[in-house]
């Protein structure tokens, strides 16, 4: 169930940050559960200033949560983004369902 509903304007938005491939992968990585920058940078294979600036857009348009956990902060999927059915990702406007890849990521249906 939706909990909310984006106008068309917010939606060609969010759209177009989760068309990132980049974003796409952190999106799935966060639908497995809460990780940190250099979990995500690990599981991506890239430098952590690059996830960073991507957690910070996908933050940024509210479909990332994140929490201080000492001295990392830990990112999760915003909750009210989590769809009825596993791997679903609800925008407001579409639901994203994300299927793993070959190399742990993950790309839209």
């Amino acid at each position: 169930m939706r909990t909310r509903t984006r106008s068309g304007r917010s939606c060609a938005e969010v759209l177009r940050v989760v068309g990132e491939p980049t974003r796409l992968e952190l999106l799935g990585l966060l639908g497995r559960g809460e990780r940190s920058v250099s979990e995500l940078g690990a599981a991506l294979g890239q430098e952590l200033h690059f996830v960073s600036r991507h957690l910070g857009v996908l933050h940024a348009a509210g479909l990332v949560a994140r929490r201080r956990d000492g001295q990392r902060v830990r990112y999760r999927l915003a909750p009210e983004l989590l769809g009825p059915e596993p791997g679903g990702i609800d925008l407001g406007c579409c639901e994203l369902r994300l299927r793993d890849d070959d190399q742990g990521g993950a790309r839209a249906r």
